[in-house]
């Protein structure tokens, strides 16, 4: 399916692209904290860029639910701890976004989960959130990832989870959950995360990166 934004990006191999393309931090509204984790992304572009041979942008851009402008940027992510609103209008933009070809990834930095899913049900009311299995191939390149989803904080020390919704069989928006990957992009001395522990959140999140833009 072609991937439809205001700024466009050609897949030159598996792991190389063509235009530097910039990845944004969702904000929304609610009260929760939307900006939490502030080294992470440019942590894992970094990343990305050294080890899959990508082209990022090393400036993260913030942009707002509503704004038109999410449409320039074909990875959004979004994060924190609590409350999260969308209005109807920021709704149908986020739905808009995704339909045209847009990805979400929702990292619960813990107590978001239950206020993302309900808000993107708002979003894609007819659509249902799934697990997705280990066999996934977002779990397997360009890091294999057996068990899923790398354990980085305990929280509440229950087994990390991937929930995705699927629009037209297109994987449009990824909740990692008891798994904290964003803590995990963070500069080392931000949660004193072993560079083991932090490799793999890096890994992980590389490979969600490989798979939005190859697919």
């Amino acid at each position: 399916m072609k991937k439809i934004f205001f700024m466009l990006f050609v897949l030159l191999s598996c792991d190389v692209f063509a235009q530097k393309t910039q990845i944004a931090l969702l904000k929304y509204r609610g009260g929760g904290d939307w900006y939490s984790n502030p080294t992470s992304l440019p942590n894992l572009v970094k990343f990305c860029n050294q080890s899959l041979g990508t082209d990022l942008n090393a400036n993260v851009a913030t942009v707002d639910a509503g704004s038109p402008d999410i449409f320039n940027y074909p990875f959004i992510h979004m994060t924190g701890h609590g409350n999260v609103v969308f209005d109807d209008r920021e709704a149908l933009n986020v739905r808009n976004y995704l339909m045209a070809g847009g990805f979400l990834h929702i990292d619960d930095n813990y107590g978001m989960k239950d206020y993302a899913m309900s808000q993107m049900q708002k979003v894609f009311p007819e659509l249902q959130w799934v697990e997705l299995p280990y066999s996934h191939p977002i779990f397997q390149n360009p890091y294999n990832f057996p068990e899923g989803l790398p354990k980085i904080h305990e929280h509440d020390n229950k087994a990390p989870q991937a929930f995705a919704l699927m629009y037209e069989g297109r994987l449009v928006c990824l909740l990692t959950y008891e798994c904290d990957l964003g803590d995990g992009w963070e500069d080392q001395r931000v949660h004193y995360d072993s560079e083991e522990t932090r490799l793999k959140a890096l890994k992980m999140g590389a490979n969600i990166i490989f798979y939005v833009f190859s697919n």
